[in-house]
């Protein structure tokens, strides 16, 4: 890695940690807010979202573990590094916020719907907290999506196109459970107001459901995205095609073969590639182009760190078996 790559990772890195970070800090406010407005007003919701809070601070901390960990040097046992346990800590997080948020709010839901009524006491305070704990999260929310807008406008993408295909997770992480916060926080006014107007629980309760419901949703989601990169997604497109063209722009390659890659974790992706070499190239003329394609590769493409080349003879039946199995036919044929 040059150093040029050096100072984008580490303000790569400083910047999710201060989305991490200042989301963290709001989470635990709110969340000693709504426990107590929650105790005082006797609102399912309120508690709900209180218990939303605490997930989303336990959240935090996973991801800011998942930072730290994960910017370890290589060394013997992992040789590529620990790029990938940000995404194990990350997973970890969709988790937590499932198990501690979602379950707890279905808990507080039905048992309002279909336990006894409750008596629905100072809903002033209730609204007083959900208004300062919506201008709370916003400051966390227009952070995140300030991170994520310039992230995405680096790389070229739009943004929903940007989430579907980063490799790192902490700002959408903390954008997911941000924009979960401020939904969330106009279910429990909505649950409030409306007990408050009709005098029955039943809207408390309904609104602690839906606030369960927001939750799980978010926590697959996030879930979903962690899991296929711990299993080893391939790289951007956009760099997998570019790396494409420059080898098949090499005037020593008569054809690339196979190319795979691999996300190792944030801004790391390993490269494999299967090529069919002239034949008229020494030994010696080979391992000076391996060595030397590995390293344009790198220079080229900032994301590429570790870099694999492999000559293959094109025609050989069992590796054009295995390819075709993997990708399928080439369009047209």
């Amino acid at each position: 890695m040059n150093a040029r790559e050096v100072s984008e990772a580490t303000e790569n890195g400083g910047e999710s940690t201060l989305t991490v970070l200042l989301a963290g800090g709001v989470n635990l406010a709110i969340a000693v807010l709504k426990l107590i407005a929650g105790l005082i007003t006797g609102s399912g919701a309120m508690l709900s979202e209180a218990a939303h809070s605490v997930a989303d601070t336990f959240t935090e901390v996973l991801l800011l573990t998942a930072l730290r960990r994960s910017d370890r040097p290589a060394d013997r046992v992992h040789p590529f590094g620990y790029g990938k346990e940000r995404y194990f800590w990350s997973l970890l997080a969709a988790v937590s916020i499932f198990a501690s948020g979602a379950m707890f709010a279905f808990y507080e839901g039905f048992s309002t719907v279909f336990g006894e009524p409750k008596e629905q006491s100072s809903p002033l305070v209730g609204y007083i907290v959900l208004a300062l704990a919506f201008a709370m999260e916003s400051t966390s929310w227009l952070q995140a999506m300030r991170q994520v807008r310039r992230d995405s406008a680096d790389a070229g993408k739009s943004i929903a196109e940007y989430l579907r295909l980063i490799d790192d997770p902490a700002p959408k992480t903390v954008l997911f459970e941000d924009s979960a916060a401020l939904a969330g926080l106009l279910l429990a006014f909505a649950g409030i107001g409306l007990h408050q107007l009709t005098g029955s629980a039943v809207w408390d309760g309904a609104a602690s459901i839906a606030i369960g419901t927001l939750l799980a949703g978010v926590a697959y989601l996030l879930g979903r995205t962690n899991r296929g990169l711990l299993i080893g997604r391939q790289a951007d497109p956009v760099l997998v095609r570019g790396i494409r063209r420059k080898l098949d722009g090499t005037p020593e390659i008569e054809a690339v073969v196979d190319l795979q890659t691999m996300l190792m974790g944030t801004d790391r992706v390993l490269v494999c590639a299967r090529v069919d070499f002239d034949d008229s190239l020494s030994a010696a003329d080979l391992e000076r182009l391996c060595v030397r394609l590995a390293g344009e590769l790198d220079e080229e493409f900032n994301d590429v760190t570790e870099v694999f080349i492999e000559p293959v003879p094109r025609t050989d039946p069992a590796l054009r078996a295995a390819v075709l199995a993997r990708y399928g036919p080439p369009p047209g044929k």
